[in-house]
């Protein structure tokens, strides 16, 4: 297992699960990047699921509302009925699962990984461990999370780019009972979109996001303004303190993502697709991925046969949103805001996470602009494939 961040933790959890009757335990050896600038910094990984979840007891909050604004400060605030909006922190996640796998017998070692590859009926894996001495490892499967140095060919590549500040007001200022999903009180980039982000963790304290869809990255000082407008201007909070800070870049892309790099070496979590092209989800997609790679793998079964994270009608779905958001044909801010308040938050969150059924996505078509959607779904076989010119870093 190369990598020792959601994929990777996840998909190691689901193989030596003692609970799991899928066959035998398989030995496991993760590789995890030893502290430095191989390794990724704290970050926030946000899901929804119904009732409790394996990782409930981790959590930094979660909300059973959403809250929406449009561009015209229209609140829509909805219930999520059976279903719970989620917040893990990263550093949490990490450190509680690398403890519990060490109990199972996983072997957790610190080390810089510079090539995977096959070698006949075997894969070798070539690294460096904190000193610098090399060492040479043999497996007969491997799994690797590292982020692509090149994203694939694709007809639209946006980026999802965000910066966020935990902060803490002097006065109460949340409602730890709701979670604002999108607020397009703010202003829209000519392609794409922009929106805030507030998750209260309680009535002093929130992570406030500035989220953008947009073809580059802002400079740090831009999103810095961002988030000085948004706090003060929009949300007119009372005088507070940034705590923290993250930042990170999603590729939202229609490219096909490879599903292996040879006959034994496997890429997983963003790195095999699981980021959901339309709203750079990713962390339920890995659940679902690590579950079946791991029921193939002690059944005996190739990982190479497992399903996609995301399902040909989602992808088909979300190449064509992408599309119409790039040509700047559909208003970004104002699809998501009437496709909140014209359906149940339910079904629209199901819907991004590739829930819904084929006469659902229908119906929630019929919400969407219509002639500007088909034009580009019509025009998308006509696109050439290109490759982006680098990939983002890793957020």
């Amino acid at each position: 297992m190369i990598g020792a961040g959601a994929a990777g933790l996840s998909l190691a959890s689901a193989l030596v699960d003692p609970q799991a009757d899928r066959g035998p335990v398989p030995r496991v050896l993760m590789a995890t990047a030893p502290p430095g600038p191989t390794r990724s910094p704290d970050r926030t990984w946000c899901y929804w699921e119904a009732g409790e979840g394996p990782y409930d007891g981790l959590l930094a909050g979660s909300w059973n509302r959403l809250r929406v604004y449009s561009r015209d400060g229209a609140e829509i605030d909805r219930s999520l009925g059976s279903l719970r909006y989620k917040m893990l922190r990263s550093r949490t996640f990490e450190d509680t699962l690398s403890t519990r796998l060490r109990t199972l017998g996983v072997d957790v070692r610190g080390m810089t990984v510079e090539s995977a590859t096959d070698a006949g009926n075997h894969a070798v894996v070539r690294s460096r461990d904190s000193s610098g001495a090399s060492s040479l490892l043999r497996s007969g499967l491997v799994f690797d999370s590292r982020p692509l140095s090149t994203l694939p060919a694709a007809r639209t590549t946006l980026l999802q780019h965000f910066r966020g500040w935990f902060v803490r007001t002097a006065s109460p200022a949340f409602d730890p009972g709701a979670a604002i999903l999108m607020d397009f009180r703010l202003p829209q980039p000519p392609r794409g979109l922009a929106f805030g982000y507030v998750l209260p963790m309680s009535p002093y304290e929130a992570l406030v996001e500035y989220t953008e869809f947009s073809p580059r990255p802002l400079h740090e000082e831009a999103y810095e303004n961002a988030l000085r407008h948004y706090c003060g201007s929009v949300l007119s909070l009372p005088d507070y303190t940034v705590r923290e800070r993250e930042q990170g870049v999603i590729p939202m892309t229609d490219g096909h993502f490879p599903r292996r790099h040879g006959h034994r070496v496997f890429p997983i979590g963003a790195a095999g697709g699981a980021t959901r092209p339309s709203t750079g989800y990713t962390f339920a997609a890995i659940q679902r991925q690590s579950h079946l790679i791991a029921e193939a793998v002690r059944a005996g079964r190739s990982p190479g046969r497992v399903p996609p994270p995301h399902r040909f009608r989602a992808r088909a779905m979300d190449a064509v949103l992408l599309r119409a958001l790039d040509t700047g044909r559909v208003k970004g801010a104002d699809f998501f805001a009437h496709l909140f308040a014209s359906l149940p938050p339910e079904r629209v969150l199901r819907f991004l996470d590739g829930a819904t059924s084929p006469w659902e996505d229908f119906g929630m078509g019929l919400r969407t602009p219509v002639v500007p959607m088909l034009r580009s779904l019509l025009e998308l076989p006509l696109l050439p494939r290109s490759v982006p010119a680098s990939a983002p870093e890793r957020p």
